[in-house]
């Protein structure tokens, strides 16, 4: 008995949909291949070492001498007139964001088969674009969650006094899940990710992120060393993944002296 074409039409779209999904974690998982990755890689290892002494003699620092004073100057928990800063620092809340990267990746997934020629080649480039920025913002993420169970900071004023050095690890309880700050990785390597694909955004894609760790301040959800240690985390995390899709020419390429540009 003949199939009908209707069911041809829906095996055929579905299996399309199986070979984009295939063909796309085949090129995340492929051996390295851009010319010019070793000298990508040494640019990468010095960037990387740079931010993690700064990011580190910052931290101590606010640490020692900051951190206290901060939190006791800023407004008391539940204030009315914070709406504003409630409002906004969800949108470094890293649910939402990978939820969002999400549903765009599957809408490509979707709509991929449906289109034949430049469109698809241009949606499929996108795609591509929104694996880097998921992984970007995840891997971090992911790595941030480890490092605030094992370190148990406590937040401000947990315990009833500004007291920064506040730990307790191993604990695994929010009040002591203040090291680093969950919203400033997201939304650090977020506007890293963003900027890296699209470089006319950066400077609209930093204010975001520093509008994030600035809301977390406000709502005293953390102490300004959290924030800093957040944004490093997040940066290292985004340039990591960068490295490894344009190791693989996914998205980004590397020129002769090792730079990662945007395809």
């Amino acid at each position: 008995m003949p199939v009908p074409a209707k069911a041809q039409v829906q095996r055929s779209y579905f299996s399309h949909i199986g070979t984009l999904l295939r063909v796309a974690s085949s090129k995340l998982v492929a051996m390295p291949s851009a010319p010019g990755r070793a000298e990508a890689v040494r640019r990468l290892r010095q960037q990387l070492l740079w931010l993690t002494i700064i990011g580190a003699v910052v931290i101590v620092a606010l640490m020692f001498s900051f951190d206290a004073t901060e939190i006791s100057m800023m407004p008391k928990r539940g204030e009315p007139d914070l709406w504003p800063a409630r409002v906004l620092t969800d949108f470094g809340k890293d649910e939402y964001v990978l939820w969002c990267l999400v549903a765009g990746l599957v809408a490509i997934a979707v709509l991929g088969p449906l289109l034949q020629g430049a469109p698809r080649t241009r949606l499929l480039h996108l795609g591509t674009h929104l694996q880097y920025l998921f992984l970007a913002v995840l891997l971090p993420v992911l790595f941030t969650e480890a490092v605030k169970w094992v370190v148990g900071r406590g937040r401000p004023f947990v315990g009833g006094k500004a007291n920064p050095f506040n730990f307790v690890p191993f604990t695994g309880t929010e009040a002591y899940f203040s090291f680093p700050s969950a919203h400033s990785v997201t939304a650090f390597a977020l506007a890293f990710a963003v900027g890296a694909v699209w470089p006319r955004t950066r400077l609209a894609m930093f204010v975001y992120a520093v509008a994030i760790g600035a809301t977390r301040l406000l709502l005293l959800a953390h102490h300004p060393s959290d924030v800093v240690a957040g944004a490093a985390i997040g940066l290292v995390g985004a340039m990591a993944v960068r490295y490894y899709f344009a190791a693989r020419q996914l998205g980004f390429t590397v020129s002769e002296n090792g730079k990662i540009v945007p395809l």
